[in-house]
């Protein structure tokens, strides 16, 4: 039987004022939320963001791109992709986009089923926004 390599990626939810944080890998295509990064100084948390990099070890980071309902981009799309770029040149590990159009909603939707208006915070939702977009792309990829 061939074994697969386990391969650990980060997954993000890309936003102007947090970044949602997940884990997961290739074998279980299995994501659980980590975190949420904020700014400082208008510029995302760069030395957490090290941090948790340096703690999972990953072979990518997966980034969820925003995009309006039609497919065109927004101001936030641009940022994104250029936060992307960032980790990239920052980290030196492969960034792959993929579209997040509705995670977010998708996120609160299913917090709210698991545990009703008590579990809709702000940071809560953009990490599991950002398990949803790495989950979504661990189940492209294979």
């Amino acid at each position: 039987m061939n074994n697969p390599t386990t391969q650990t990626f980060l997954g993000f939810d890309f936003g102007t004022k947090r970044i949602g944080v997940a884990v997961g890998q290739n074998v279980t295509r299995q994501a659980r939320p980590l975190l949420t990064v904020t700014y400082i100084n208008k510029e995302p948390d760069w030395q957490t963001i090290k941090t948790i990099i340096a703690t999972w070890h990953p072979a990518g980071l997966v980034l969820g791109i925003p995009y309006n309902m039609d497919g065109s981009e927004q101001p936030v799309t641009l940022l994104a992709k250029k936060f992307g770029d960032n980790c990239a040149k920052h980290f030196g590990l492969p960034v792959y986009a993929i579209d997040e159009r509705l995670t977010t909603v998708e996120a609160k939707a299913q917090l709210f089923a698991d545990g009703g208006y008590k579990t809709l915070k702000n940071s809560e939702i953009d990490a599991y926004a950002a398990k949803l977009i790495l989950e979504s792309w661990l189940q492209e990829k294979n």
